[in-house]
């Protein structure tokens, strides 16, 4: 029987991606939207009107922050019980199927390519498939995954965008907050494929990946959900799960916990989030807090005022195989902290001098990892307390099967494979970008890079072809977009 989701018990790198149409272009664009023109062989994008914003997080230390930083709805309360589309601890040192309809036309797909070797997209990483657990498997006999998608947050307008790591085709686009006015920025994919988004200021939500998964909610007969690059009100849009609002004025990581795979419905279940925030510049403010993943109910609360918050706080969050959550906080002087998913304990560790953790990943073997803009970037072995450094500056990072760390280099700008255990650099693949942000690995081996302009590259890395989506509006992520590092951590291979 297949997992219900993108992936097996296993993780898997598939090796028969289907054909790459990248000129799938839809009917219903807005008048601004993207077109795509042929030359040659080769499609050429020209963005129309497009006006990204740069919706960065200045280094500003507690003293500061950008304007973007700055602005935006609070509430009073601290968090309060999730709605859906339609409604609006201590210290320590040591399937239900739904008819589908859609409200519009085909989706689309602004892309562009380039390849120095010319090589086609990509169709044998030289993997071979794991076999799913107690005779589940991630696909249907072909070695294809049930979906495979990348979640990026167009900060700029207060959305996310679920586009196919295959064809390149923006499958929807979401508001994630009813005001859409949260500054959304980090995503995390739980191994159903689901995805949940932190709005930085406040409130956390959930999307679901399959449309047969979606809720009747609106009055209207079907389903109504987008399913291309233009967005659904809020209310009418019925393949949100929930939304939880939070009263911080900074919320940033979140992270999805592996949960327990059901070898009779070969569905996850139990499947916990974790995310942290807190009051910009109130140094005791920094809370963490764990929600239901079906319904996005609090059912966990750890205040941690003896974590120095400064003014962003909690910064980058990932799990490791046991669901414990480990995190880093931004303004100086840093702090790495590791939750225990069963007690509820937390212990704290000093990140060294001269870093400045920015984005953050934790690999195969539990250990956290952190791109950093200053001096050097690193890795920390729990084992032994050990930070090892590597001199490469760079934002979002994620391991991939083969073992290599990507981050996302700025002053290249590009990306760079790093040794996970030597640490040396194995590879540099610059891109056509001026600021380079987050990295994630999809489940081909594809390795993607989202810049702040509109774009998210997808890179091979042996033949060093490179395409990209070039529709996303100020996008802003370094996180776990695809779910492949959180399957990379729970079940890795070997």
């Amino acid at each position: 029987m297949r997992v219900r989701g993108h992936l097996a018990r296993s993780p898997l790198i598939f090796d028969r991606p289907r054909p790459l149409d990248p000129l799938v272009v839809g009917g219903d664009l807005p008048a601004a939207g993207p077109r795509v023109y042929r030359v040659g062989m080769r499609p050429l994008l020209a963005l129309l009107c497009v006006a990204p914003l740069a919706c960065g997080d200045s280094r500003g230390g507690s003293a500061g922050a950008s304007a973007s930083e700055a602005t935006g709805p609070t509430s009073s309360a601290t968090s309060s019980e999730p709605t859906t589309a339609p409604p609006t601890s201590t210290s320590t040192t040591t399937d239900a199927s739904a008819s589908a309809t859609s409200t519009l036309g085909e989706s689309t797909s602004p892309v562009s390519a380039s390849s120095d070797t010319g090589v086609g997209p990509k169709f044998d990483l030289g993997v071979l498939p794991d076999g799913g657990a107690n005779g589940c498997s991630g696909d249907s006999g072909g070695n294809q995954p049930e979906f495979s998608y990348i979640w990026v947050a167009n900060s700029g307008e207060g959305t996310i965008s679920k586009i196919d790591t295959q064809t390149l085709v923006e499958q929807g686009r979401y508001r994630v907050r009813p005001d859409s006015a949260g500054s959304p920025s980090r995503t995390s994919v739980n191994l159903s494929g689901d995805v949940a988004v932190a709005n930085r200021l406040g409130g956390v939500t959930k999307v679901y990946a399959d449309i047969a998964d979606c809720v009747e909610s609106n009055g209207q007969p079907g389903i109504q959900t987008s399913n291309n690059n233009v967005v659904l009100a809020w209310g009418e849009e019925e393949c949100v799960a929930w939304h939880t609002p939070f009263g911080f004025t900074t919320q940033r990581p979140v992270a999805w916990a592996p949960g327990t795979l059901n070898a009779v419905t070969c569905q996850y279940e139990d499947q916990k989030l974790w995310t942290a925030g807190g009051q910009n510049s109130v140094g005791d403010s920094l809370t963490i807090h764990r929600l239901n993943g079906e319904t996005g109910v609090v059912e966990d609360t750890i205040a941690m005022p003896d974590v120095f918050h400064g003014y962003f706080g909690a910064y980058g969050g990932a799990v490791n195989q046991a669901g414990d959550f480990w995190f880093i906080t931004y303004d100086l002087p840093s702090t790495l902290v590791r939750v225990d998913a069963k007690t509820l304990a937390y212990e704290k560790f000093a990140v060294p001098p001269g870093l400045c953790p920015y984005g953050f990943a934790v690999d195969s073997k539990g250990r956290p990892w952190t791109g950093s803009f200053c001096q050097a970037s690193a890795r920390f072995t729990p084992e032994t307390q050990a930070w090892d450094q590597f001199p490469v500056l760079g934002y979002g990072l994620q391991q991939d099967a083969e073992g290599r760390m990507w981050i996302a280099d700025y002053a290249l700008p590009g990306t760079r494979a790093i040794d996970a255990e030597t640490l040396t650099i194995l590879d540099t693949i610059p891109l056509n970008s001026g600021s380079v942000k987050g990295v994630s690995i999809d489940f081909y081996g594809y390795v993607w890079v989202v810049d702040m302009n509109q774009s998210a590259f997808r890179i091979d890395p042996d033949d060093k072809s490179i395409l990209s989506y070039d529709g996303l509006v100020g996008p802003y992520t370094y996180s776990d977009m695809t779910g492949w590092g959180l399957s990379n951590v729970a079940n890795p291979q070997g």
